[in-house]
């Protein structure tokens, strides 16, 4: 079962009337690689599957359960394209139902061998098969199997604010051509209004990482040419972006605090080869506490932004000295064997699997208390402390990965909603979403911001080092072709070659995905990440051929048709897809 909720005491149509001094923006972003038709466990749909039983349902939960109390969260939810995509698919669906009826299935074989051997675990198991029951009953009769539609409805309630993402989660900074760029941003917002009916405000740029204007070089190649290259956020000002997100090291200098190292050996080592040449920028005396407005040299653009908090955001992605690491919670890594169904308590940050103490529900509620008064007092006395020298309402900023609420940090919703509770009851303090704060205290301040990210550090080298380099070898020579191609088919009207086209665009795509660095670099799912480049890279090569066999006669032989439909049903994403996205004249490309 799911751990149980507190009651609320506040009634319906119940108000808080309150001046307030200060906000707390939650914004959690929600996204999988295309793992649909690419293998189920122990890399696969399997991932989509654990994400959605473990994070994706239990923070719907929540939010329903907060509007029902009268509570409004007032947050942002970030949710990828591809992620999008993927929750929409009939396939993810049936997919979904038998991974429920499956790991059901392995909660009760546990708890009958657990009974024979009047082992404590029985209680652990039988936990287990009511949490995915209740899971199953809330996928089924509360969402009505349609988990995007869900968050619509809290959108148009007013609870919480939607924001999109690059189309695969490419990793703009590192893209080798404009119209790469633009194209998975474009996509982000077009997939955005295809399921939610209105336009973005926001967008999640993937890993929180920005690349400003300049003349840029390939960085495969130290001879290369410079080409003159726009800012993102010039793009986000063509797709209609109001706002984004940077880590606060790109706003205020220093070092970047990371949010993947502990958690991956691999990304320790990286960072050991990396740091040897790194030099943090000077701090400047910029708050994280307001929204700025983000440009590039010679742009007339100009895009807002908001900055992490430094403060509080380990409180939280800490798993050593931070909230999910206390030894009450339930363990991420050990495992039940064959089940593979958790009985284990963290124990302490430093146990090794070994040393795991088995989990004990009853006392998590008042560890959850104790954490969610301690980070709203933190957060009230970072806001006090800013409007005392201001004399305006400042806001924290909070972003984290979705699927460390519920994945990682088992009672990590709990957690959210209760810090939301405290918040909503405040006299003085408040949860807003972003594009409300922005418009009740609009950017003055206009800002040149330098290329980074949120990885450790603040640049590329998790997903460009001496693992990865290769990978971008067949993504730089496949983004050249596809551009030619594009500008071809702008001033083609032959619905054959669009067809055809659009299909590799769909590969060039998924080939673009960030993941499959991020995967190679922390040795998680090294060998897939691989396959999954390979895949892609040869995929549209194969389309490409068939795109120069059709324009040199003007068809296609019905094997290769039935080839592109192969293709088509494998990947099936982004119907409305418009390959001519990545012609320079809709680009608009700067020479």
């Amino acid at each position: 079962m799911l751990l149980n909720h507190s009651e609320n005491p506040l009634k319906e149509g119940q108000k808080v009337s309150r001046e307030i001094k200060g906000y707390l923006t939650f914004t959690l972003h929600s996204h999988l690689p295309y793992v649909l038709s690419h293998g189920v466990w122990p890399h696969g749909a399997d991932w989509l599957n654990e994400a959605t039983a473990e994070c994706y349902i239990p923070l719907l939960d929540i939010l329903y359960s907060l509007e029902r109390e009268g509570i409004r969260p007032a947050m942002n939810i970030g949710i990828t394209p591809i992620l999008q995509e993927q929750l929409k698919s009939e396939l993810f669906v049936s997919q979904f139902r038998s991974y429920l009826a499956q790991k059901k299935g392995l909660a009760l074989e546990d708890e009958r061998f657990f009974r024979k051997l009047g082992d404590r675990r029985e209680r652990l198991a039988r936990m287990w098969y009511e949490y995915y029951s209740r899971i199953e009953t809330l996928f089924e009769e509360a969402f009505n199997a349609d988990l995007l539609s869900a968050f619509a409805r809290l959108q148009d309630s007013g609870s919480i604010e939607i924001i999109t993402s690059a189309a695969t989660h490419g990793y703009l900074p590192l893209l080798g051509t404009d119209n790469s760029v633009y194209a998975q941003i474009a996509i982000g917002v077009s997939t955005y209004k295809r399921y939610t009916g209105k336009k973005p405000k926001g967008i999640w740029l993937p890993e929180c990482a920005y690349r400003p204007r300049y003349l840029w070089k390939n960085p495969l190649f130290e001879s290369a040419k410079g080409i003159n290259r726009r800012g993102v956020e010039e793009y986000l000002d063509k797709a209609g972006i109001k706002y984004f997100i940077v880590d606060s090291a790109l706003l205020m200098g220093g070092r970047a605090i990371g949010v993947y190292l502990e958690r991956y050996e691999a990304l320790k080592r990286l960072w050991q080869q990396y740091e040897r040449t790194y030099k943090a920028r000077p701090e400047e005396p910029r708050s994280p506490y307001r929204v700025h407005y983000c440009t590039s040299r010679g742009s007339e653009s100009k895009v807002a932004f908001f900055a992490r908090d430094p403060k509080t955001a380990l409180q939280v992605w800490s798993g050593e000295w931070g909230y999910p690491g206390n030894g009450v919670y339930l363990d991420f890594h050990k495992k039940n064997w064959p089940s593979g169904l958790r009985y284990w308590r963290v124990t302490n940050p430093k146990a090794d699997l070994g040393e795991k103490l088995l989990y004990e529900p009853e006392n998590v509620e008042g560890v959850l208390f104790e954490q969610s008064e301690h980070f709203a007092n933190l957060c009230y006395g970072i806001l006090e402390d800013f409007y005392a020298k201001n004399g305006i309402p400042g806001i924290i900023v909070a972003p984290f990965d979705s699927e460390l609420f519920g994945h990682w940090w088992f009672e990590g919703p709990l957690w959210l909603k209760k810090v939301l509770a405290n918040f909503f009851f405040s006299p003085v303090y408040s949860t807003i979403t972003a594009s409300e704060y922005m418009e009740q205290f609009p950017p003055v301040e206009v800002i040149e911001l330098p290329e980074g990210s949120w990885g450790e550090g603040g640049f590329h080298y998790i997903w460009l080092n001496e693992w990865t380099r290769w990978t971008w070898k067949h993504i730089y020579e496949a983004e050249q072709t596809f551009v030619r191609w594009a500008n071809e088919l702008l001033e083609s009207p032959d619905h054959n070659l669009r067809r055809i086209l659009a299909q590799a665009a769909r590969e060039l795509l998924l080939l673009e995905s960030s993941d499959w660095q991020f995967l190679i670099s922390t040795w998680s799912a090294r060998d897939y990440a691989e396959q999954r480049v390979c895949v892609h890279s040869e995929a549209f090569k194969e389309i490409i051929s068939f795109a120069e066999k059709y324009n040199a006669s003007g068809s296609l032989p019905d094997p290769l048709w039935e080839r592109l439909s192969y293709y088509e049903e494998r990947d099936k994403i982004f119907p409305d897809l418009d390959p001519t996205l990545w012609a320079d004249k809709v680009v608009g490309i700067i020479g």
